[in-house]
């Protein structure tokens, strides 16, 4: 049965961020994952994982100047030195807060710089922070993200994100596929997923229009669901769609999911 993470950068804003840990668990979560963690020392949040008895399933390398635009480092070969400092550092995170995966944006090709040298910074980058992470048993995964909402991005479809992991060939590099993001760029969702499952190690989920709570644009979850339940993965689901108003009631389509598992277990 799917398993879901609250996505605590998009899902329940209308509280600070710290607080944001006891609205996850409220609403019945045992997971939560976010963008970025660096804003806190990493005790404020262990404490958070701590009292409400969450587990903290991923988080972000640093990405260079978010505010500014910046959406990763790992594209920009000017820039390789600075992305193995931000690799020790999402480590350092990742160790305190028990992170099994860390996702590795690509980020936008860079000024002045061709597709083939962004593409060979890429791969090695993705090298060194592999080897970095397999280190301590941690998995690297790199996600494909659509270019209307972020114009630029380098990594944008499924089969190029599997053609670098095979061409990095480390063992623990693996895809987060974002169901938003594949809708937007590539359709075929269901035939997606089936061949690339191996790779697969993180889901996350929104509605196409709008990032929104499943069941307010044209994505099938309920089959997409059963589909996954199909195939055996027994991944977790990052929420990270914008709900429209508040938080709370962006929750029945969880609810119902809910209850199917629990009709599945009584029958089983």
């Amino acid at each position: 049965m799917p398993k879901f993470a609250a996505n605590l950068s998009t899902l329940f804003n209308e509280v600070p961020f710290l607080d944001r840990f006891a609205a996850a668990r409220a609403a019945g979560f045992d997971a939560v994952e976010f963008l970025f963690p660096y804003a806190f020392e990493p005790e404020q949040i262990a404490a958070r994982l701590r009292r409400y008895g969450l587990e903290l399933v991923l988080h972000n390398l640093p990405a260079g100047d978010w505010a500014a635009g910046e959406r990763g480092l790992a594209c920009d070969p000017r820039r390789s030195a600075e992305f193995q400092d931000s690799v020790g550092l999402a480590l350092d995170y990742a160790l305190e807060l028990g992170v099994r995966r860390l996702h590795c944006l690509a980020g936008r090709l860079p000024p002045n710089v061709g597709r083939e040298r962004a593409h060979a910074a890429y791969v090695g980058n993705l090298r060194h922070a592999a080897a970095r992470c397999a280190e301590h048993g941690i998995d690297l995964l790199i996600e494909p993200i659509n270019d209307r909402d972020i114009p630029g991005y380098f990594l944008t479809g499924t089969r190029q994100a599997a053609a670098i992991i095979e061409e990095v060939g480390a063992p623990n590099l693996f895809l987060q596929y974002d169901i938003y993001h594949m809708q937007r760029m590539e359709g075929e969702l269901a035939g997606t997923i089936r061949q690339h499952l191996g790779l697969i190690r993180h889901i996350q989920l929104a509605d196409v229009p709008g990032r929104h709570q499943p069941g307010t644009g044209e994505i099938h979850f309920p089959f997409l669901f059963r589909l996954l339940d199909e195939l055996g993965y027994d991944g977790w689901i990052g929420c990270e769609y914008l709900s429209q108003g508040d938080t709370a009631a962006s929750f029945g389509w969880l609810e119902a999911e809910r209850g199917r598992k629990s009709r599945m277990l009584d029958r089983a």
